[in-house]
């Protein structure tokens, strides 16, 4: 069911209008007795969910008992991080995901299923994991708020994404991300259906139908004029139509043609945001299908201080690197630790050129050279780099340097995708 759609390209939708919206559709609703609620987490800041969660906190008061930010395999946020996203909502109400031990398997798609909509790659059975607190019957309202943007593993983020990976089991999180690597990234990104969609659907629709969730669904864009985020959408809804019109929107909004290939892409990454490559491989992800051969892409990390935002996968990119996919296939057949942890395996797929261009971190002091040579990247001195390339001076897009050189800046990789047209296989 569509509870409300609204959005455009051209819209910026005001607070006030969205706690408007949210009581509209709340008083609808009815009486709840027990709220919970799933944002995402720090890493998704610029979601609009933060002052979401708030208003959702101003309408429901104490029956809002419970929130969980969505963390799928990330660290648990710090109380300074959840006071700043989510402002007066009362510290006692968060929950913290344990993605390898609170959870429960609601089902298992079958390995038919999975065998049919990946072509024939993989012959798995997947399982459908959920934080046990979802199922808490006491719940008769079930709030997953997000946003919705092109996403490397599944297409577009958000809607039962954030059941199954933002509050899933690490089975379920690493099988689907192997469903979407071996599928092809190029085949996925900015796509609402996709085989690690469909295996979701599959598993909403057959496991979990009876829990009462509603989505709340925002689609931003930054004005690169005014340099703020702007709610071009909100679309809630508890099916699948709900998705698909954030999903339109979000890629007539987020998703970036060139006008011709980047042969040199330099992508900074937001101290507050990105600490790991586990996140930061977004400048790798986000731009691949933007890339000419024999690219160079240099990406700006002041604050990475690790690989994995978990200590096992972590260890696990140190010791089998970004080496392309054969190799990291290769691997996996043969080693059980990536076996056990194919989320891994698919990460290290994600953060691999190919061979296809050069990938430059830059890292700040808590990172050494020979870490990120480890595994496989290129290193650049990063005053250095930055001397060369005022990131203050650069505006987003194309920018001309003083000595003729033509670079592509983008001062955020999680706000969009990029491509070439030739790139972009339909």
């Amino acid at each position: 069911m569509l509870y409300y759609s609204r959005g455009s390209k051209t819209d910026n939708i005001t607070p006030d209008e969205v706690r408007a919206i949210l009581k509209e559709v709340f008083d609808k609703m009815g009486k709840k007795n027990r709220v919970l609620a799933l944002p995402p987490d720090f890493t998704r800041f610029n979601s609009y969910a933060g002052p979401i969660t708030e208003m959702v906190y101003d309408y429901y008061g104490d029956t809002l008992t419970d929130v969980m930010p969505a963390l799928g395999t990330h660290s648990p946020m710090t109380e300074e991080q959840i006071r700043t996203m989510f402002g007066h909502v009362p510290m006692d109400k968060f929950r913290v995901h344990d993605w390898r031990n609170d959870v429960v398997t609601v089902g298992e798609v079958p390995a038919e299923y999975v065998n049919k909509i990946s072509e024939g790659r993989l012959n798995y059975s997947w399982p459908a994991q959920v934080n046990k607190l979802l199922l808490d019957p006491s719940f008769d309202l079930i709030l997953s708020i997000g946003q919705v943007v092109p996403h490397e593993v599944i297409g577009m983020a958000n809607y039962t994404k954030n059941l199954f990976v933002g509050v899933g089991g690490s089975e379920g999180i690493n099988n689907s991300h192997f469903i979407g690597a071996t599928y092809g990234m190029e085949r996925i990104m900015g796509r609402a259906k996709s085989p690690v969609r469909d295996v979701m659907e599959y598993a909403k629709q057959h496991f979990i139908s009876q829990l009462p969730v509603v989505f709340i669904q925002t689609v931003l864009a930054k004005n690169y004029e005014t340099g703020k985020m702007e709610l071009k959408g909100i679309f809630i809804g508890d099916d699948f139509e709900c998705f698909q019109k954030a999903a339109d929107l979000s890629l007539e909004t987020n998703f970036i043609m060139v006008d011709h290939e980047i042969k040199k892409c330099l992508v900074y990454l937001d101290p507050e945001e990105f600490k790991s490559t586990w996140l930061g491989n977004k400048s790798v992800y986000r731009t691949r299908m933007a890339l000419a051969d024999g690219a160079e892409l240099v990406v700006l990390a002041p604050a990475l201080k690790e690989f994995g935002e978990d200590k096992t996968i972590d260890g696990l990119i140190r010791k089998y690197g970004y080496k392309g996919t054969p190799h990291t296939l290769k691997c996996t057949n043969e080693n059980k630790d990536l076996q056990d942890n194919l989320g891994a395996s698919a990460h290290l797929i994600h953060g691999s050129s190919e061979g296809r261009f050069t990938i430059t971190y830059c890292p700040g002091p808590d990172m050494s050279r020979e870490e990120i040579e480890s595994v496989g990247f290129n290193y650049g001195d990063l005053d250095a780099v930055m001397a060369h390339y005022d990131v203050a001076h650069l505006k987003d897009g194309w920018n001309t340097m003083p000595d003729g050189e033509e670079i592509y800046y983008i001062s955020n990789p999680a706000l969009g995708l990029w491509a070439y047209p030739d790139r972009f296989k339909d």
